[in-house]
């Protein structure tokens, strides 16, 4: 022991200086074990200042550039812009469809019908950075006639799938967006979404308010946050 420890005949100052040594050579090893951990903490921290600065201009570019295009036509449209999530969100459920149908009611075509073109026309300006276009279809909680809870979010699923369907062939079949089709083929979804997105108000369900359709920009960039979200995990 006396050997392991360094105490020789010298006496206790020479055990004391070769145990000090030891711990200085130990908290030398335990300084590279922290940089070799660091190193790579500072370097995603880098990059994740990088996306999110990328991200927050270029989601204010498209924010500006919707706002510029539309901000005159929403409140006919009774439509309303979120800069958050860069959704245009069409209020009005009796202006937009026939209850229980997927039919599109002949005041929303005509809305459609100016909107969509000048919309794609917008985003086709941003296309590198845009990873989806989304139609989302959004309804109430209640179903009439249903037995169950879900029951009615299932028939609202359907129906909310078959409504952002018919907006989307809608659109498609628009002569002013040909020029853009295959672009919009590569980014637009519909997505129907049923009630699982409801409009609250004070805690409880704003019924015609959660009757909704919207178009929403998706970011690359906002992808790229993700997966780095998803590394840290």
């Amino acid at each position: 022991m006396d050997h392991l420890f360094g105490r020789h005949s010298g006496g206790d100052d020479e055990h004391w200086l070769s145990v000090s040594d030891m711990m200085a050579g130990l908290m030398v090893i335990f300084l590279f074990i922290a940089v070799t951990y660091i190193r790579p903490i500072v370097e995603l921290q880098s990059e994740i200042r990088e996306i999110v600065l990328a991200w927050q201009e270029s989601e204010v570019r498209i924010h500006e550039a919707l706002a510029d295009e539309f901000e005159e036509d929403l409140p006919r449209w009774r439509a309303g812009l979120d800069r958050d999530t860069l959704s245009i969100r069409f209020n009005a459920p009796e202006v937009l469809f026939d209850p229980a149908t997927a039919d599109l009611k002949p005041e929303f075509r005509e809305i459609l019908a100016d909107f969509i073109p000048r919309y794609f026309a917008v985003l086709n300006r941003f296309g590198d950075g845009i990873d989806e276009i989304r139609i989302e279809g959004h309804t109430s909680s209640e179903w009439e006639g249903a037995r169950t809870e879900d029951e009615a979010y299932f028939r609202n699923m359907e129906l909310s799938q078959a409504r952002t369907r018919a907006v989307l062939e809608y659109a498609f079949r628009l002569p002013e967006i040909e020029s853009s089709a295959g672009w919009a083929r590569r980014l637009v979804t519909a997505n129907g979404l049923s009630s699982s997105q409801l409009v609250l108000r004070d805690g409880r369900e704003d019924k015609t308010a959660s009757r909704r359709v919207e178009f929403r920009v998706v970011t690359k960039t906002k992808e790229r946050v993700v997966n780095v979200l998803e590394t840290l995990e």
